[in-house]
């Protein structure tokens, strides 16, 4: 899949936190909210997490996994909120997913363009 941008606004910052503490951002600043996704984006690790607390691990599709080694995403303060910019190759439907992982439905998608 070809590459595309992603424009993610966090209206409320420590509001931008998903229902599970333990797949939830816990980052306090713009530098920090995109390191988290990006991490989410490029590894494994929070698919894992998830993955390891439903009922049947062995069950989930493999394809929810997926990961984009070259995923870039860069944060920015701006007044109240914080505005990220995800790059991938990921489909928006993964984006969503780690998305709600991380930040519940505390998130707002402004755009899609292509990279």
């Amino acid at each position: 899949m070809p590459a595309a941008r992603y424009y993610i606004r966090l209206p409320d910052a420590q509001r931008a936190r998903g229902s599970d503490a333990s797949l939830s951002f816990t980052a306090v600043s713009a530098e920090g909210f995109a390191e988290q996704l990006e991490a989410a984006l490029r590894t494994p690790a929070l698919f894992e997490r998830w993955k390891a607390k439903q009922d049947d691990p062995d069950a989930i599709d493999p394809a929810l996994g997926a990961t984009d080694p070259g995923a870039a995403v860069h944060g920015e303060q701006a007044d109240l909120h914080i505005d990220l910019v995800a790059t991938t190759s990921l489909s928006g439907e993964l984006l969503r997913q780690r998305l709600r992982w991380l930040a519940g439905s505390a998130w707002e998608l402004r755009d899609v363009t292509k990279a």
